[in-house]
């Protein structure tokens, strides 16, 4: 018995007749049509009944017709396509999941000989993780097509770690030292170097901080840049460090995360070009690219003689910058003696020249590379400022060691030998004439009405109102960075004597701040660094006649009347005003004896004519 065709190659038999299979492919589309509209699970139906072949085993037969059952023959591919979607689809989820749980916390350790400090930076990672359960909603709402897999997750930033400091092991003989009484000979009362304990070389590279120090609340520095520059200030200021009213100035006391301060090449492309106090620039480049320590000093209008670093390790030579800047006057003495070969350099010292010169005082205008290093040199961590007239003779990394990373400081200077008060040190100074006293005097009234004090034990701890400015040993993180700034723009507005206005400036920023500096005794910068004497000085006791260049008032000027002041007396010696401005600055009074004081200061004068 033959059937004819119904369009779909069904045949008629012994199976069923034309109208049941057209029944059955009639349910089958209704069924398709529903579940395209709710987007259920495939439920797929067969389309015509299964012919039994003749040989097949009856489990064979059994098994194709649940095969057939749930799926017909145009739709076996599609679900072999769901099942490998659905493989696929897990194993990006499994995947993801793995990433998500691979961030780990990073662990620091500092050590120091057998202690170790351990501390764990946190940082957040900001990034779109993959979401398993949205990716399962869609596998169940249907077989989309198949997705590109996400681009990678980017970089998490790099984790903000700080230094913490450390302390020496137990049983240390640095944890035990103490100072040795005073030596008991009464003919040397005056300064004198005392002992300290300082690490082997080695040990004190090995504590190098890996990271730098926390900068309290400070955390972004900028600095003025004026090429037009604005007159508005009240007093004081010049065209290098611009003229910034009060205003202003009591803003930059306002310590903020982020802040803009006035601090020094006000006009120019960068520090050191087109500012005043112009480097060439083959000298930048070579300052640039000075990214450890640095040690700096100064010498201009010819007043000091050169002093080579002594007892430097071969460590310090081949890492640590040595610079030396000095005017053109300088540099052709230098040139004469036979000091400065044709690389610059004169033993240790990288020698560089400043033209255009902002200061007509070379008192002021070496405060310049004193107090503004982190400008001149941008990439460097540590900084020693050492004054022309001393020597170097302990090794940077022994220093830095011993008076800042041991210490956790970020700012170290030593206090003054016999001062501590500001007002005495104000007094001192017009006595010494160095500088004419209506100045000092309305720095001083301007910064009692500001609530200046006297120093006394109520200050404590800050053991000093007044520094021995002539080393500063700095790391270059913001908040010791503006501190500088400010202390400059205070020696740029007011006089030129920085030991006048450092504790303002210190108890502005510590009355904000928890920040605090290190000042250490004199006695100890003393141990490492050599007081030599003036260039003047030393042209006298050699019997020449010298030759004054710098501002303060002629050396031969007659002697002045018999001091009447008994504070002067007391404090300076009863050395004349006008022969001790060249002997306080090294600290020395030049003194013979106390019997003799007076005609050994006198005579100073009267041996070099």
């Amino acid at each position: 018995m033959t059937g004819g065709s119904l369009g779909l190659g069904i045949r008629s038999g012994s199976y069923g007749s034309l109208q049941q299979q057209a029944l059955l492919l009639q349910q089958q589309q209704q069924q398709q049509q529903q579940q395209q509209q709710n987007g259920s699970t495939f439920q797929i139906a067969q389309t015509t009944p299964p012919r039994k072949p003749g040989k097949m085993p009856k489990e064979k037969e059994k098994l194709a017709h649940r095969i057939y059952k749930f799926a017909g023959r145009k739709k076996v591919g599609m679900l072999f396509l769901c099942v490998i979607s659905a493989a696929v689809f897990g194993w990006v989820l499994y995947v993801g999941k793995g990433e998500d749980t691979g961030d780990r916390a990073e662990v620091v350790r500092i050590q120091s000989g057998n202690s170790t400090l351990s501390y764990s930076p946190t940082y957040e990672v900001v990034g779109t993780a993959i979401n398993g359960s949205s990716i399962g909603s869609q596998e169940r709402g249907g077989s989309p097509p198949l997705a590109p897999p996400p681009p990678p997750l980017p970089s998490p930033p790099p984790p903000q770690e700080f230094f913490l400091g450390y302390t020496l092991p137990p049983g240390h003989p640095c944890n035990s030292f103490r100072l040795p009484p005073p030596p008991a000979d009464k003919k040397r009362t005056g300064p004198r170097p005392c002992p300290v304990c300082y690490l082997p070389v080695e040990e004190a590279i090995a504590l190098m901080p890996k990271f730098p120090s926390p900068s309290p609340v400070l955390k972004n520095l900028t600095y003025v840049h004026e090429e037009t520059l604005s007159r508005e200030g009240e007093f004081g200021g010049s065209d290098f460090g611009g003229y910034p009213t009060l205003r202003q100035r009591n803003d930059s006391y306002d310590i903020r995360e982020s802040m803009s301060v006035h601090c020094g090449f006000i006009k120019g492309s960068r520090p050191g070009r087109g500012t005043g106090f112009d480097i060439d620039d083959s000298d930048l480049l070579e300052m640039e690219q000075c990214n450890g320590v640095v040690v700096a000093s100064a010498i201009f209008a010819n007043f000091d003689e050169l002093q080579q670093p002594k007892n430097i390790s071969e460590h310090a030579k081949r890492t640590v910058c040595f610079f030396m800047f000095v005017d053109e006057e300088t540099e052709s003495y230098l040139r004469n003696s036979s000091m400065l070969d044709s690389n610059k350099r004169s033993g240790l010292w990288r020698v560089v020249v400043v033209r255009n010169l902002p200061y007509k005082d070379a008192r002021r205008t070496g405060k310049i590379p004193k107090l503004l290093l982190h400008r001149l040199f941008p990439n460097v961590r540590y900084s020693l400022w050492i004054d022309g007239k001393l020597e170097l003779v302990v090794d940077p990394y022994q220093i830095l060691e011993r008076f800042l990373w041991r210490k956790n400081a970020t700012f170290a200077i030593s206090r003054h030998y016999r001062r501590f008060d500001v007002f005495i040190e104000a007094e001192a100074n017009k006595a010494a004439a160095k500088y004419d006293n209506t100045s000092i005097d309305f720095q001083i009234e301007f910064y009692k009405k500001e609530g200046l004090t006297p120093y006394s034990v109520a200050k404590l701890p800050i053991t000093s109102d007044v520094p021995e400015g002539c080393v500063i040993i700095k790391e270059h993180v913001p908040i010791s960075n503006l501190f500088t700034c400010l202390w400059f723009n205070e020696v740029d507005r007011f006089t030129s004597r920085d030991q006048i206005s450092f504790s303002i400036v210190r108890d502005k920023i510590t009355a904000k701040t928890n920040w605090t500096l290190n000042m250490f005794l004199d006695c100890e910068r003393r141990n490492f660094v050599i007081q030599k004497y003036h260039r003047d000085i030393l042209e006298q006791r050699a019997g020449r006649v010298p030759v004054t260049i710098h501002p303060p008032p002629p050396i031969f000027l007659p002697p002045p009347l018999p001091l009447t002041r008994a504070h002067g007396t007391k404090s300076e010696g009863s050395v004349n005003g006008p022969v001790k401005k060249v002997t306080t600055e090294h600290g020395r009074e030049e003194r013979s004896s106390r019997r003799h004081r007076k005609v050994s200061a006198g005579n100073k004068d009267i041996d070099s004519r």
